[in-house]
């Protein structure tokens, strides 16, 4: 499984229909597209939420992401992450 960052900016529009509803239909969403949830994060700033998730294929996280988008409004940038201490011992090879 490969983590991914999921930063969204929310829109007016998309503000209106926020919920916890939303949340746990959005958790669904995600795993019926091959993820696992690890959180879901609140913020301040140029993003406004951000979710951690792993998924077993690029394509899925993909697909996710523009799910995502479709069903709740929010425009997410997805991006691959890994652990410090892999990308330590990266730099170490």
């Amino acid at each position: 499984m490969v983590t991914f960052l999921m930063m969204g900016k929310y829109s007016d529009e998309s503000l209106r229909d926020a919920s916890a509803d939303r949340t746990t239909r959005v958790v669904q969403l995600l795993e019926s597209n091959g993820g696992k949830v690890k959180s879901i994060f609140a913020l301040l700033g140029h993003y406004d939420i951000a979710l951690m998730a792993q998924f077993d294929t690029v394509e899925n996280a993909m697909k996710a992401s523009v799910a995502l988008n479709k069903f709740t409004g929010i425009a997410f940038e997805t991006m691959p992450a890994v652990s410090v201490e892999d990308f330590d011992k990266m730099l170490a090879e």
